[in-house]
């Protein structure tokens, strides 16, 4: 028998802020029934024009789609992390959007990172390895930087 599920803290977002992340939260839920080939393709497109985000600005977003989803405040991290990202990209900004597995035990995640870590996760970064990373696209003018 399984532990149970913690959930993450839940603010209530005012009615007039909810359509962008529900939206966010609808795409993403589409989205994480694909192939993992399949999503990183739609996310590297759509984050095409968009600035690095910032790990206050990441944050932002999962906090937003935690109060307008109980399945993102608990254990679909899959969905969480496709829809923060989309909500980030929705304000113009593109935190890297991650898929890793840790072996020991063996346990799948997916999550987003900004400013170099993890944003809103409990463990560390590197407890998780990366398998596939979709990160904002540097300008030409930050290349070889």
């Amino acid at each position: 028998m399984s532990a149970p599920v913690a959930l993450s803290a839940r603010d209530r977002l005012p009615l007039h802020r909810r359509a962008l992340p529900l939206l966010a939260v609808w795409v993403a839920r589409l989205l994480a029934g694909r192939r993992p080939a399949r999503v990183r393709a739609v996310l590297e497109f759509l984050r095409r024009g968009a600035g690095p985000a910032t790990a206050e600005q990441t944050a932002a977003a999962r906090r937003d789609i935690v109060s307008v989803s109980l399945r993102c405040a608990g254990q679909a991290c899959l969905q969480r992390s496709i829809a923060t990202a989309l909500l980030c990209r929705g304000r113009g900004v593109w935190p890297t959007w991650c898929t890793g597995v840790r072996t020991s035990p063996f346990q799948a995640h997916a999550w987003v990172e900004a400013e170099g870590g993890p944003v809103g996760e409990p463990h560390p970064a590197g407890h998780y390895r990366t398998l596939l990373a979709v990160p904002p696209v540097k300008s030409p003018a930050t290349k070889g930087s």
